[in-house]
């Protein structure tokens, strides 16, 4: 059992953001094939539709995906919030979104009733426009939008930060001095596909966020730099399907790791990968996932 910023995991796993999240019956799956906790879909303040379609494809590095935050509003998905809070027996968190640190308000305050166990702030989303990103690239909005929730929230509160902005540590640091209990890094990093035999880019945005193998050295890299340089924990996200992938993350400064694309290569990826970090810590003498949290930090 492990505690993160007062919750309870039973292991280090989380599912994340966008994956699997859309309903409680999602949520509550995930949890029983192995999750240590659940992140929902974002919930945002309006009902919104996303963009239209193809809006996710498989490349060879990885996954490239422009959803634009498709969600039913918070006011919709609380029944869906409640029912995987009633049943899926592990921690779970509401992602939200707003364009403003106000919206960002009214969608904590009406998801409160259903007693999430965090709240996950979404300032990284590189593809909807004046949500996500848009927010995130801006330290003083970041600081501001942390702020606003922290305010109301009676459950920790985490932000989510985007890669693509030129120091991550700077909108670290305005997420902890808001009163964040802690940040996850990283989300997806802004990327392009374009279809040579017909010369029209492959997503219908054009443009989206780039997930899986390809940014994991990415995501490491951010990591370790945020957790130099910041005094709450890191939960580390971006291309991790293996326990290998997890250790290294651990091991760059990462308190605990969420699982996004993939899941799509096989939703035991949870039970498989907690089992392959429990036996490097035994195989190691290792007890715990403390003893080597930020361990690449003394290795020079």
């Amino acid at each position: 059992m492990m505690n993160i910023t007062g919750l309870h995991l039973k292991n280090p796993t989380i599912l994340a953001a966008g994956i699997m999240g859309t309903t409680g019956a999602s949520l509550i799956r995930m949890a029983r094939e192995g999750a240590g906790a659940v992140v929902t879909k974002s919930i945002g303040p309006q009902p919104k539709e996303g963009h239209s379609n193809p809006s996710m494809v498989k490349l060879e590095c990885g996954y490239l995906n422009a959803m634009g935050l498709p969600n039913p509003s918070y006011e919709a998905f609380l029944p869906e919030l409640e029912k995987a809070k009633d049943k899926a027996g592990v921690p779970v968190i509401a992602s939200i979104f707003g364009g403003d640190p106000e919206e960002f308000r009214m969608v904590a305050e009406g998801l409160i009733s259903g007693k999430p166990d965090a709240f996950e702030l979404n300032v990284s989303c590189p593809h909807a426009m004046g949500y996500g990103a848009s927010v995130g690239t801006d330290p003083s909005m970041v600081k501001a939008v942390t702020s606003a929730v922290c305010e109301i929230a009676d459950a920790p509160v985490w932000v989510k930060l985007t890669p693509n902005v030129t120091d991550i540590v700077t909108i670290g640091k305005a997420a902890q001095a808001g009163g964040a209990d802690a940040v996850v890094a990283i989300n997806t990093v802004r990327g392009m596909a374009i279809d040579i035999h017909s010369g029209y880019p492959v997503l219908g945005n054009r443009f989206g966020g780039l997930s899986g193998e390809a940014i994991r050295p990415v995501a490491v890299k951010c990591v370790y730099d945020l957790y130099a340089n910041l005094d709450i924990p890191i939960i580390g996200v971006g291309g991790i399907s293996t326990w290998k992938h997890a250790v290294e993350m651990i091991m760059a400064g990462a308190c605990a790791v969420q699982i996004g694309s993939g899941v799509y290569e096989g939703m035991n990826v949870f039970s498989d990968i907690t089992a392959g970090i429990n036996w490097f810590l035994k195989e190691h003498g290792y007890t715990k996932i403390e003893d080597i949290t930020g361990i690449a930090h003394e290795r020079f």
